[in-house]
């Protein structure tokens, strides 16, 4: 059996899947990974079903100790991944052996990581998912973050597939910057806002704050003005709605958002730009793009739709192994260790 012993638990790491569905009538948070996009890749990496739990990483500071041989891949933010103090890559399925350590180091870009083991990690589901809802102690590794001292075991369902490492083609890899723009939909509250609110609302530029975590976004710039109150009656907060409180600035409501609300919202972010915000870390700016429902539809079916062209192209880049030695290699002045296994 493998097992992946936490030496050092990072700045905030949970376990993640797509997410608990169908039991917010209940007051149950979906959760599920701040990037849906990275964690589906992850498993298509290492030949999971997309919705299989992955560890989520935030910013710096996991250490991981792999007790037994395993198939990995790493994605979403690149936090300088290294095994045995050495730089590998990510978007790729990667060969960890006995005694291996996985470690990052400080953030080049974005905010989170996904880290996908092939056959799944083993936790039991709770309401269908295996995602960590912390504020709940519900899910994941005893409903929590992980801690030092933690060991997560690996599913067993078979031996672990080394013949075939697949990569993501470099041309598909997101990039994550400090100004972005993400589409919304206007709506299901925005006749609660004045003409200047809504203007100020499409025009303006948003930074993220230090008030940024699992459960929303709080962003500042200028003030979004209503037409007289930001409270209404309470009713279902989805995944992208950008609530505006009282004193008008905007907060984007996330992974662990609560299930129902009391503030208006005036938008909503489309399902694809969320993995941006998602990405996001204080500090970082963002503008928001009008687009009708219709157009929404479309972006949404070819994402869904992208799913299955990226894993065809994992599979034409996978490239066949025989052995499992290492070799040494430097690449623009810095050292690598790889798994070379047969030139194609």
């Amino acid at each position: 059996m493998t097992i992946m012993k936490i030496l050092k638990p990072g700045m905030y790491t949970t376990i993640q899947d797509i997410g608990r569905y169908n039991h917010q009538k209940s007051g149950m948070s979906v959760s599920g990974a701040m990037d849906q996009f990275s964690l589906r890749v992850a498993n298509i990496l290492v030949g999971n079903i997309d919705n299989e739990a992955c560890l989520e990483t935030t910013l710096f500071g996991l250490k991981i100790k792999f007790e037994g041989d395993a198939l990995i891949a790493i994605t979403g933010a690149n936090l300088m991944p290294m095994i045995n103090n050495k730089a590998i890559d990510m978007w790729s399925g990667i060969k960890v052996l006995n005694g291996d350590e996985l470690s990052f180091g400080t953030p080049e870009s974005g905010c989170r990581s996904y880290i996908a083991i092939q056959h799944g990690i083993d936790v039991p589901e709770v309401m269908g998912s295996k995602s960590t809802y912390v504020k709940g102690k519900v899910g994941g590794f005893n409903g929590r973050m992980l801690k030092a001292g933690d060991e997560i075991k690996i599913n067993q369902a078979g031996e672990s597939d080394f013949t075939s490492i697949k990569k993501l083609p470099i041309e598909l890899i997101p990039m994550y910057y400090k100004d972005n723009i993400v589409r919304v939909i206007m709506g299901p509250q925005d006749d609660c806002f004045t003409k200047n609110g809504i203007y100020t609302f499409l025009d303006s530029e948003f930074e993220v704050t230090n008030e940024a975590d699992r459960m929303g976004y709080r962003l500042s710039g200028p003030k979004i003005s209503h037409i007289t109150s930001a409270d209404i009656i309470s009713d279902g907060i989805t995944m992208g709605s950008v609530q505006i409180p009282g004193e008008g600035a905007p907060i984007i409501m996330m992974a662990d958002r609560q299930t129902t609300g009391g503030y208006t919202k005036i938008a909503t972010i489309i399902t694809p730009d969320i993995n941006i915000v998602g990405q996001l870390k204080p500090g970082d700016s963002i503008r928001f793009e009008v687009i009708n429902i219709e157009e929404a539809h479309r972006i949404y079916r070819k994402y869904i739709k992208d799913f299955d062209s990226i894993r065809e192209s994992v599979e034409k880049l996978a490239s066949t192994t025989i052995s499992g030695k290492r070799l040494k290699v430097r690449v623009n002045n810095k050292d690598y260790e790889v798994i070379v296994e047969e030139i194609m």
